[in-house]
């Protein structure tokens, strides 16, 4: 773990626990389960629905992206204000909102342990 992804914890300390765990070259975020930030190249990005999009567009941050089979890739990740990063109470408000938008995101998920009637 990087000097970056190891202050996460600290930084989302009034939100909650926190764990971070590597993945795809970078780290995703944690809360009970469920991943509501990614860290990539230091920077930070949190999760973002048609329900607090407008706070990272107000602001105009920029979405995740990557190269993908020579296209680009957009996941529903916004680059966080860098205001939070030195201000933990602010950290924790944003962080609630991301992890918000990951449950909504959950529960429009199929429950994969559902049997249909054909099975």
């Amino acid at each position: 773990m990087n000097e970056f992804s190891a202050y996460l914890p600290e930084l989302f300390e009034l939100f909650g626990p926190v764990d971070v765990r590597g993945m795809f070259g970078g780290y995703g975020v944690f809360r009970d389960g469920l991943m509501f930030a990614l860290a990539v190249d230091d920077s930070l990005y949190l999760k973002a629905d048609a329900e607090n999009a407008g706070y990272f567009e107000q602001m105009n941050l920029a979405r995740f992206e990557y190269i993908r089979s020579g296209k680009v890739a957009r996941l529903g990740y916004y680059q966080a204000p860098p205001e939070i990063m030195e201000d933990r109470e602010l950290a924790a408000v944003w962080a609630r909102r991301s992890y918000d938008a990951a449950l909504r995101a959950q529960r429009k998920k199929p429950n994969s342990k559902t049997v249909t009637a054909n099975q």
